[in-house]
């Protein structure tokens, strides 16, 4: 076989050595056209399994039919490219490919059809590569994760590649998974940037350079493999990293507020710093909890606000506040009024930044990322913003609602 380095894309290589040193299970690889992701995964997956006598491989769309043209013939690809033709059996009625020394395949299932995905079994050794492709095409995690459960038995090292485009929306459940933090999970973008320009053509570098010229929205998202959104982001000011320790000791304008939730909607407490003068938010810790009583939340609480800092609740629940209040927690209702969720919202809009981590507080991005004005149905968005999905939107709201009074909202 010919150097890997001179087939994998170099923004790659990285990825290449965590496979090797089997430090993740997850490999999410999202990114515009022409980014050698899928190429990538190709490579791998037959490297694996020439290297692996008990690998095989499941490579799945969410529609079966679309499997021939793309998965199936990317590892075709992938076969020729590497030189080892004469060790591979392409075979068309079932899709398989087949490891002629050994008799390992490579088998091909359209999550269309789930009985068939759960019947997989091979004569020789496991199921260690599995390969979604275009898994922004799937239902969600739910769906992936009983596929997985089903495939993932058997063996002792797994690999699992999710690659797509990132969708326009944030609020699409693709999106939203990769800023879930799992320390089993790597998650890597890339573009066609970072690929060797003649292995894309120039046919294809000047589609692209046009695009960016006269649609570079487009361009972004199709080429840069960016959430750009949809129109109706309600906070299109968020930048989601780690905030560091060191940050975090110099924070002077810390606020706490408190979202009681109520049947299965989640309690959620926030800690936040508003740098008042750079009009920038950090959200750097938060509890969200779902049938957590009084009682047991004011004890997690104590352990984080060992102070005893004011914090603003929600008001709705006023023998809540009294109950909490009793188990020596210092709590006062939000003044609220008839326009306070409007209004608190656009002066959230209104920041310059508003920083999350998502380590720490990986329900508080979730949230705010997905937040969206709901369609009208006609190509346009309903003015009102929608009462769901914003509990950690609510306890910050609370919780800056002194910062709020008195300030103009542009």
């Amino acid at each position: 076989m010919i150097k890997l380095d001179n087939i994998i894309g170099p923004s790659f290589y990285g990825v290449h050595h965590d496979i090797k040193q089997g430090w993740h299970t997850h490999y999410w690889l999202k990114g515009g056209r022409g980014s050698l992701k899928s190429s990538f995964v190709s490579v791998e997956i037959i490297t694996g399994i020439m290297k692996d006598p008990n690998a095989n491989c499941l490579a799945l769309r969410k529609v079966g039919q679309n499997l021939k043209d793309s998965v199936y013939e990317q590892l075709e690809w992938a076969i020729k490219v590497l030189g080892v033709e004469n060790y591979w059996q392409s075979k068309l009625s079932p899709l398989e490919l087949v490891y002629i020394p050994t008799g390992q395949r490579i088998i091909f299932r359209g999550a269309d059809k789930p009985k068939k995905i759960k019947s997989t079994k091979f004569r020789q050794g496991y199921c260690k590569y599995i390969w979604y492709e275009e898994v922004d095409e799937f239902a969600g995690m739910e769906e992936i994760r009983t596929i997985n459960q089903s495939l993932m038995r058997g063996g002792e090292s797994f690999c699992v590649f999710y690659s797509y485009n990132p969708p326009k929306s944030q609020r699409n459940w693709v999106n939203k998974e990769v800023l879930e933090k799992k320390s089993d999970k790597l998650v890597h973008h890339s573009t066609y940037l970072q690929a060797p320009e003649q292995w894309l053509g120039k046919q294809f570098i000047s589609e692209a350079e046009h695009l960016k010229k006269t649609k570079p929205q487009a361009y972004d998202h199709e080429y840069m493999g960016d959430v750009t959104g949809t129109g109706g982001e309600v906070f299109t000011n968020l930048t989601i990293r780690e905030i560091s320790e060191e940050e975090i000791k110099r924070f002077d304008r810390i606020a706490r507020g408190l979202d009681w939730g109520y049947a299965s909607d989640p309690f959620h407490y926030t800690v936040n710093h508003y740098d008042k003068t750079r009009r920038t938010l950090y959200i750097f810790h938060e509890i969200q909890l779902v049938s957590l009583s009084n009682r047991k939340a004011a004890e997690m609480i104590k352990q984080e606000n060992k102070s005893n800092s004011l914090i603003v609740c929600d008001s709705a629940e006023p023998k809540s506040i009294s109950e909490v209040s009793e188990y020596g927690l210092r709590v006062i209702g939000a003044r609220k009024g008839p326009d306070s969720v409007e209004y608190g919202i656009k002066w959230l809009q209104d920041l310059e930044h508003i920083i999350i981590d998502p380590v720490r507080c990986p329900n508080t991005a979730r949230e705010f990322n997905a937040y969206e004005l709901e369609s009208d149905g006609n190509d346009g968005f309903k003015a009102k913003f929608p009462d769901k999905d914003n509990h950690s939107i609510d306890a910050v709201r609370y919780s800056r609602e002194m910062d709020m009074r008195n300030v103009r909202v542009r």
